[in-house]
């Protein structure tokens, strides 16, 4: 079978450190991207948060691939500024994060991914990533 850019497995096969981490990409649109991640003692910080590089590196993951879909043809893309809000601790569960384009433009695309805690659904962090847009 073909890579499918709008198949979330394929794009996700595409960022082996994110499939490494146990992220599931649920959702890949342009104008919607969403993925979620299991806690697990592994990875963790002390007093057993999931470890907010983990929750960045999902938001990021989700955000990259909801910029990735707003490319025009022929371009890639790279995160050159991202800013993370940490609201509160994920100490056990499932976290899922929600990605949507705030703007997209000729050079730039910004994306802002909500993540929250699946059972009670609250935010529990939010990060706002600007994402260049790469021509050959």
């Amino acid at each position: 079978m073909a890579w499918d850019p709008t198949r979330p497995a394929d794009l996700l096969a595409a960022m082996p450190f994110a499939d490494g981490l146990g992220i599931d990409l649920t959702g890949a649109a342009a104008e919607h991207a969403s993925g979620t991640l299991s806690w697990s003692s592994d990875l963790c910080t002390s007093g057993a948060p999931l470890h907010g590089g983990v929750l960045m590196t999902l938001a990021d993951t989700v955000g990259a691939v909801c910029a990735y879909l707003n490319l025009p043809q022929g371009a890639d893309t790279s995160t050159v500024e991202s800013k993370t809000n940490f609201f509160r601790p994920v100490r056990a569960g499932t976290v899922e994060a929600v990605a949507h384009p705030l703007h997209i433009g000729r050079s730039f695309i910004v994306v802002q991914t909500d993540v929250f805690e699946v059972r009670e659904r609250v935010l529990v962090g939010q990060t706002t990533q600007t994402q260049t847009v790469r021509t050959r």
